[in-house]
């Protein structure tokens, strides 16, 4: 069993040593906040360190360029949904406002089900969410994206296989 925790021999010490702070610098010019810039570096050297192409980078700086970009989007598209979310919170009516432990779960649901309809094209996910979620028919999910019927229909059907064939392969 190999030791999870890199060695001073392994590259991602060296990868780290010689770019975490050029990394945390390009992070903090992109995102206006220290804190956030040091939390997605942590994330980024993260998701390096199960990469097989680590021992072998010619351009150590692009390869993280490319992992940071895709924690960056991660980091904005959950914050996107985070106040989407939190915004119709704010619209409910008082005592319809659900209870900070019903919100963590509800957060919960709504990060899992984000992560499964990840790499589905925006208006698949947008036409599923708007029949699955606020109960639109395909005909009134047409109208509103001005979009023809078929179109809804595949995209619908899309996203559903796209779930199923995820949670299959997720082993539930």
């Amino acid at each position: 069993m190999s030791n999870p925790r890199p060695s001073a021999q392994h590259p991602l010490h060296l990868l780290y040593a010689e770019h975490h702070h050029w990394l945390r610098g390009w992070l903090a010019r992109r995102l206006n906040s220290h804190a956030d810039a040091a939390d997605l570096t942590h994330d980024t050297f993260l998701r390096t360190l199960t990469s097989p192409h680590l021992g072998q980078l010619d351009e150590p700086r692009a390869f993280l360029c490319m992992v940071a970009k895709r924690v960056l989007y991660t980091f904005w598209r959950r914050g996107e949904l985070e106040r989407a979310y939190l915004e119709a919170l704010a619209n409910l009516p008082e005592p319809v406002a659900p209870c900070e432990e019903t919100l963590a779960v509800l957060r919960e649901a709504l990060e899992a089900v984000d992560a499964l309809l990840a790499g589905l094209p925006a208006k698949v996910r947008h036409a599923f969410l708007l029949n699955r979620l606020e109960g639109l028919t395909h005909q009134q999910i047409a109208d509103q994206m001005q979009v023809s019927l078929s179109s809804v229909e595949r995209w619908v059907r899309r996203a559903v296989t796209h779930c199923y064939l995820a949670q299959l392969g997720a082993g539930t």
